[in-house]
């Protein structure tokens, strides 16, 4: 599968704005979706004139239609390019961000979206910041951004840094990150983009949630501190490898949905047809 083909996303709740875009909007504009009739003295327009809604008229006032504005939202991806993002095999967690953002390059160009992008590890990382532009290329090149970079340990406090930026403004956000750091932070952070629709991506590679299958000695290296050490696999290991990525998970869930939220997981391959299901499932 292609990493660059398109998703389709929508909004499960009308934004605000001016600029026309294809999300259904709150703002009155040259909308096709009909909201009601008001006299022409109230909204002086004459293109929108009803004949037969003024024929019908007991006040005989002359009416015309008033309709709802289709309109853009800014998007950003705001991605954790910590050192465990490194982590993985054949791609790295990092380049299925990469991948990602090459595809929400395409979509948000399609729908006539800005698309910008924040990044953090234990502090913002500024040196990636690309502010919302609508342009065909805009993903290519923070994909390019992404694969070239290097981090320090994961935190919150880097996320926060980074989610202050887009405090209190309405849009649609994904926040990429393989969650691998303290949690503590995390709700703040959810507060600051409560205007926000988020979408969190939870990369996880296959061999974080499936330990080996053969027991025996496996060698192993933390990425963000470099210490390595060697580990007896075995079953009751095996069991509490699955106990803990299970334990995760539930606490992921059960953080993001007291938001509201209901984040998107990806082990291995971005699958853009996943994320199209995911968000018509959010709509329906």
């Amino acid at each position: 599968m292609s990493t660059s083909r398109e998703f389709h996303y929508r909004l499960p709740r009308r934004s605000g704005g001016w600029r026309p875009g294809s999300h259904p909007g709150s703002s009155l504009g040259a909308g096709q979706e009909f909201v009601s009739h008001v006299s022409l003295y109230d909204r002086p327009d004459p293109r929108r004139l009803d004949l037969r809604a003024s024929l019908r008229e007991v006040r005989g006032d002359w009416l015309v239609r008033v309709n709802r504005q289709r309109v853009s939202v800014p998007v950003h991806l705001i991605a954790d390019v910590s050192s465990s993002m490194s982590f993985g095999a054949p791609q790295s967690k990092l380049q299925v961000v990469a991948d990602f953002v090459t595809a929400l390059g395409h979509s948000t160009f399609r729908v006539g979206d800005a698309l910008g992008m924040l990044a953090f590890d234990a502090q913002e990382r500024r040196d990636l910041f690309v502010p919302a532009l609508l342009s065909r290329g805009v993903g290519e090149v923070m994909a390019s951004m992404l694969t070239g970079c290097k981090g320090t340990a994961g935190s919150s406090d880097g996320l926060e840094e980074a989610a202050l930026h887009l405090a209190g403004r309405h849009g649609l956000i994904f926040l990429a990150s393989d969650f691998h750091w303290p949690l503590d932070r995390l709700d703040v952070v959810l507060d600051l983009l409560a205007h926000s629709y988020i979408v969190p991506l939870v990369i996880w590679d296959p061999a974080e949630i499936q330990p080996p299958k053969r027991d025996g000695l496996i060698p192993l290296r933390d990425v963000e501190s470099g210490r390595r050490s060697t580990l007896w696999l075995r079953p009751s290991v095996r069991t509490r490898w699955h106990e803990a990525i299970e334990r995760r998970r539930a606490e992921l869930n059960a953080l993001f949905s007291a938001h509201g939220i209901r984040p998107f997981y990806v082990s291995g391959e971005f699958d853009n047809e996943a994320l199209s299901q995911y968000f018509f499932e959010a709509t329906a």
